[in-house]
Parts: structure tokens; C-alpha cells; sequence
């Protein structure tokens, strides 16, 4: 029931808010490290045997990665056999590696370049900084201009 994904091609957004969701929980984590671990194959029950949480607690964590497409599941007669599935893991790290061209170049405009389209296409650059000086400054701006026009309107 594991959600498959092209191999090529831009990742979509939604794969990636359902990984990164799926990895926010330590438990989660510890899910997956544990199938690994066991060559990444587990019933529920083995891993349910391996937390100290309730059954339901399991269960949700499960369905959580389940749902994020890490985990396969199959049936077995009575058993849930869960299977580690890696292609959303590796898609998402390659996303990830794909930010590194912006600690590696010199200036912000240049490793802004160097993000590959896909994670850039309804993006734009980055804003400079605003000092709070000049923020203050021209807060200040917008208010007495907004003053002035109510004036004109009130005459």
C-alpha cells in the first residue's frame, strides 16, 4: 500500500511534507531504525514488542509512516507485515542535498542560482535583510502618508 514515486523528475511537495512529517517524531525514527536493523522486515506485533507505548500509540505511528509511503504493509494471515521502503527517504535527502549549493557558494544571490528548477519554480530570491532602523523608518513613512491622504479625504 506504499505510495511509488517516479524516480526521475522533481519531487513532489506533498511526498516531501508527508517524509519530513513522518521523520519529526523520535519514535518514528526509532521505527525505522529498528526495521532496519532487522533487515527491514517486521510484523506489528515485533514491533509493538520493542516500545513501551500502547498498542494505539503504536498503531498510529505506524499509519503515519505508512501514509508518508516508508513503510509497506502486507498481510500475512492475522499479521501485518511491515516493510522498509527507502525510495521516499532517498528522494527526500536528494532534495535536501540540492540546499547545499547555497552554503557552498560565496554570496546569497549565487547559491540561490545554483538550486536546481524544480525546487525553485514558484519561488523567488531571497529578500536582503531590512536593518530595524530602516524598517522603523519607513513604517513611520507608510503612517504619515496614510495620514496625509485621510486628510485630503476628510476636507
Amino acid at each position: 500500500m506504499s505510495k511509488k514515486s517516479k524516480a526521475d523528475g522533481p519531487v513532489s511537495s506533498k511526498v516531501l511534507d508527508e517524509v519530513f512529517q513522518a521523520l519529526a517524531h523520535p519514535m518514528r525514527r526509532q521505527i525505522l531504525i529498528v526495521l532496519y536493523a532487522r533487515e527491514g522486515r517486521m510484523t506489528a506485533g515485533e514491533i509493538a514488542d520493542r516500545f513501551k507505548c500502547s498498542w494505539p500509540t503504536t498503531t498510529r505511528h505506524l499509519g503515519v509512516l505508512e501514509t508518508a509511503g516508508v513503510l509497506d504493509v502486507t498481510k500475512q494471515g492475522r499479521n501485518r507485515v511491515y516493510s522498509l521502503t527507502v525510495q521516499p527517504l532517498l528522494r527526500s535527502a536528494d532534495w535536501i542535498y540540492s540546499w547545499a549549493g547555497l552554503a557552498a557558494a560565496s554570496s546569497a544571490n549565487e547559491g540561490w542560482k545554483a538550486l536546481p528548477y524544480a525546487t525553485m519554480r514558484n519561488a523567488t530570491p531571497p529578500k536582503k535583510p531590512v536593518a530595524a532602523k530602516e524598517r522603523a523608518t519607513k513604517t513611520r513613512q507608510r503612517q504619515s502618508q496614510k495620514k496625509v491622504k485621510q486628510n485630503r479625504t476628510n476636507k
